[in-house]
């Protein structure tokens, strides 16, 4: 595998330098906020001798909201910059803790970037694979498109691989499809850490006047391998007190152990706008595809006749149909009558059309108009169906690492397997009633209502072995307050409370909003967001049954405030975000365990209880983000400064620092290269813990905690980008083995040493 794609990279290198030497002006076209597409910039001006100009190039891409389905466009999968950055489990700026190699469960070490929203909380760690339906890119193409993306690392015994394919096609303007095929295969540098992650995505999407229409199909198979972390940290802080060893011959704490995930998938949102029309401007592009049309349609009618007189044997001569002469111009020659009254006919409407183009070159494009659609009511709805099952399977477990065993559970292995197993399945159903903005100049925002019914089911093992069955049931209603035309003001404004069911008495108020303005010959946009949220907790929090943890607690709801304020200037590129987090009644995770300084340092008494603070927490966040170019030179950074009231119970970083330094060239205006070297550093702090029985992140709950961080990543690379293709190749953790050595994202568990990584991306249009 690695001399295959090392054979590619060479072969588009290659490419590279041979395209390099000519100017190629056909690119990647650039976004588009209206998702829904009309034409090709190329159709007005085709060379019909060059099948690549033939091609229409380009693509646009948006989200769904998860309740509604209202569209929002986002950037493609497909774009240059920072591509290598994408393979990391930690986040495209570093941002993430991990347990190691890539496919790892992970944790936003930025508090206020956390989401703890979802039922089931064991899939919350793998966010970067199991995509929810508002993240997912629903696409619209001007031509078939695919997506072909590979990296790779290391060898057959420790490699790391991601393959990804992305598809998509329209059947027309308005009806789309795709689909999507990712796949995770890391063996790990250490023993036991090899994960496999497997997906496919199906979407669907129609954009019609008067019907939209959102289908989301997903299905992904997880397996992870734990090994429990290394069983003593001072084989990477202090490796001079051992002797000569490679990273897979330090010691692991578990083997024969694995978390294994099944999930599926179903999404749609659809709507019934009712409305009425109106002429509106053409668009430039709509404008040259109607006159590329009418030309055609000219030399189409110009075909016909010629036909109709070479079947007679006569001479044709499209002078006089086509250049505006009288209408008794005819094919010279006796015709029939009723072909001469078909060339009078075809003559007439070729002069309309001369004459429309004429007058119309003599006039602006916008006194071309058509017909638009304009919604007044929409009726939506949004159904949502979710399917998880996971096992966590042990052949055999450490003497005594357990500190409780509530049940032998055999499976032919023996007294020291494990077999946990816990399924979880919902459905949600969303209808609402949508009266949209701007359908007359009263209505200066949209307004939307709706109701909402949600069936969960959930499975758990019960101290006689055998399954229990939990359904919860919940009722909500609310409602939502948008404006998103125009350039200056913008908000979007959501209450949702729940009347009856497993949840009542929760309830949720949520508000974003934009201000645009023009400053001092600079574009400035203040960004506000506040929540108040009273929630009730998760199944699991308040049930879970296994071998060797168990618990059945009553919890009050938790109640979590945020204000959140941004402030960016375009001209600078300069932003500034600053959040404040409270929290009431703040439910966690925490895990205890002994870790005894013997030979083997084995660790016993593992347990994991949860926990509900009655103190009142709050974080405080700030984040700036400040990019800088100076000729050839870019420096990219983000400094956030987080601030927790309570260190233990809620750690967070004071300090996490994302820096980027590279020189870019474009050689011959195609072949732009990037040389540069990325950090990433945060300062140090509790770091949350890892339960491989669980497969979740905890509070440290020992005595003696770990702490982590003041270690810098660093990593170097060229980036390479050419027309459709992107390629990269970069060395990680350069800095491994000098100085501090405390390379852990997660206590116990090492970050990968120095790697060199490869990866290319290729899109091709059809």
């Amino acid at each position: 595998m690695k001399r295959a794609l090392l054979t590619m990279l060479l072969l588009a290198a290659s490419y590279c330098y041979t395209m390099a030497q000519f100017d190629q002006t056909t690119e990647f076209n650039g976004l588009n906020a209206d998702p829904q597409m009309q034409t090709s910039s190329k159709a007005g001006n085709r060379d019909t001798t060059n099948h690549e100009e033939d091609i229409p190039v380009g693509m646009h891409v948006w989200t769904v909201d998860r309740q509604f389905g209202d569209v929002t466009p986002a950037v493609p999968d497909t774009v240059p910059f920072m591509y290598r950055n994408t393979l990391f489990t930690n986040g495209f700026e570093g941002e993430y803790n991990t347990t190691g190699n890539q496919g790892s469960p992970r944790i936003a070490r930025i508090f206020t970037d956390r989401d703890y929203k979802e039922q089931f909380i064991f899939a919350q760690p793998y966010d970067y694979f199991v995509i929810s339906p508002e993240k997912h890119h629903f696409t619209n193409t001007f031509s078939p498109i695919t997506n072909l993306s590979y990296n790779s690392c290391g060898n057959k015994i420790d490699g790391e691989d991601h393959l990804k394919v992305l598809f998509a096609v329209n059947a027309n303007k308005r009806l789309g499809f795709g689909f999507k095929f990712d796949y995770i295969y890391a063996r790990g540098y250490y023993q036991n850490q090899s994960n496999s992650h497997f997906n496919y995505t199906l979407h669907s999407s129609y954009l019609g006047d008067k019907y939209d229409m959102h289908f989301l199909f997903s299905t992904n198979h997880q397996k992870v391998t734990e090994n429990g972390g290394i069983t003593d940290d001072n084989y990477i802080t202090h490796p001079e007190s051992f002797s000569a060893f490679e990273e897979n011959e330090i010691p692991v704490s578990l083997n024969d152990n694995w978390n294994r995930f099944d999930n599926h998938h179903v999404f749609l949102t659809h709507r019934y706008k009712l409305g009425f029309k109106k002429k509106v401007p053409m668009t430039e592009d709509e404008i040259k595809a109607k006159k590329f049309a009418m030309e055609s349609q000219k030399d189409n009618e110009k075909n016909k006749l010629k036909d109709a007189a070479k079947k007679k044997g006569k001479e044709y001569d499209d002078e006089p149909v086509f250049a505006g002469r009288p209408d008794d111009a005819e094919i010279k020659g006796d015709l029939p009558e009723e072909e001469k009254k078909a060339s009078e006919r075809i003559t007439v409407d070729a002069d309309s059309i001369n004459a429309l183009i004429a007058e119309t070159a003599e006039k602006e494009d916008t006194t071309w108009t058509k017909d638009e659609f304009v919604p007044v009511t929409s009726f939506i709805h949004t159904l949502e169906w979710n399917y998880f099952n996971r096992i966590y399977q042990a052949y055999r477990s450490p003497n005594e690492y357990y500190e409780n065993t509530f049940f032998n559970r055999y499976h032919g292995y023996g007294n020291d397997s494990i077999y946990d197993d816990t399924r979880y399945y919902n459905i949600r159903n969303t209808f609402g009633v949508a009266l949209l903005e701007g359908f007359n100049k009263y209505a200066k925002a949209g307004l939307k209502v709706f109701v909402a019914h949600e069936f969960r089911n959930f499975t758990l093992p019960d101290s006689t072995d055998r399954r229990m069955s939990y359904n919860e049931n919940s009722i909500s209603v609310g409602a939502a307050l948008t404006k998103t035309e125009g350039t200056l003001l913008h908000y979007n404004l959501r209450a949702e409370t729940w009347l009856a069911g497993e949840d009542a008495g929760q309830f949720r108020i949520q508000g974003v909003g934009d201000l645009n303005f023009r400053l001092f010959n600079d574009t400035v946009q203040l960004i506000a967001r506040a929540s108040v949220e009273h929630n009730n907790p998760t199944f699991y929090y308040r049930h879970y049954h296994s071998k060797h943890y168990w618990w059945d607690n009553d919890l009050d709801k938790e109640i979590r405030t945020r204000i959140e304020g941004e402030f960016s200037l375009q001209r600078t590129r300069t932003r500034l975000r600053i959040a404040f987090d409270n929290i009431n009644n703040y439910i966690y995770m925490s895990q205890r365990y002994n870790i005894l300084a013997d030979q083997s340092f084995r660790r016993t008494g593992n347990m994991v209880e949860v926990c509900q603070s009655s103190k009142n927490l709050t974080v405080m966040t700030a984040q700036l983000r400040q990019d800088v170019t100076l000729g050839a030179f870019n420096w990219e950074n983000v400094i956030t400064y987080q601030t927790t009231s309570d260190k233990e119970i809620l750690p967070v970083p004071a300090l996490n620092i994302f820096s980027n330094m590279y020189f870019r060239f474009l050689v011959r205006k195609v072949l732009d290269i990037h040389l540069g070297a990325d950090v990433r550093y945060f300062t140090k702090y509790y770091a949350p813990d890892y339960s491989p029985a669980l497969g979740v992140f905890t509070v440290q709950g020992n005595a003696e905690k770990t702490e982590l961080g003041n270690y810098p990543w660093v990593n170097v690379y060229a980036d390479f980008f050419l027309k459709h293709a992107r390629f990269f190749v970069m060395y990680t953790h350069i800095n491994n083995g000098t100085g501090n050595r405390n390379a852990f994202l997660t206590p116990h568990y090492p970050t990968n040493s120095s790697i060199l990584r490869l990866g290319v991306s290729w899109n091709f249009f059809n």
